[in-house]
């Protein structure tokens, strides 16, 4: 007996949206997860020298400087009063250690400052160094773990 002969039959449907939600998450899912490898680095290829080394080294001023104020000029210590000052002690220890000295050979300075002198300090002997002429300079430092 079908007491439902008035009513059509309803036609089965698939429902996607909860499927289609399901794969949205999983979606965000993975993308939250992976990892992306990232290259910071470049890739380069150094040149090669082969050439032999300097024998001789350039003639050095070192200029010392401590957390204190004191400067030395190649372990002779000097009174700092003015850069002026400074530059006339690099000139003359310049002319102490190479007397045949020219404008084309001139001297290295190295600069060996305290950790903990003030800036200004530093500052005045890359001024006098640069009111004594002297266009090569360079910064001492040690490596790490050694005192």
């Amino acid at each position: 007996m079908d007491f439902r002969r008035g009513r059509k039959r309803e036609d089965p449907e698939i429902n996607l949206i909860p499927f289609i939600d399901v794969l949205l998450v999983v979606l965000i899912f993975l993308m939250v997860t992976t990892t992306y490898s990232k290259f910071t680095e470049l890739q380069i290829t150094l040149p090669t020298a082969d050439a032999e080394k300097a024998l001789d080294r350039p003639f050095e001023i070192n200029v010392t400087v401590d957390a204190k104020g004191n400067y030395t000029v190649n372990n002779q210590p000097v009174s700092f009063h003015t850069v002026a000052g400074l530059a006339d002690d690099l000139k003359a220890a310049a002319k102490a250690g190479a007397p045949n000295a020219t404008a084309a050979n001139s001297p290295v300075v190295i600069v060996n400052a305290d950790q903990f002198a003030m800036h200004q300090m530093v500052i005045n002997v890359l001024e006098a160094a640069r009111i004594a002429g002297y266009d090569k300079l360079t910064f001492a430092a040690q490596t790490a773990g050694k005192k």
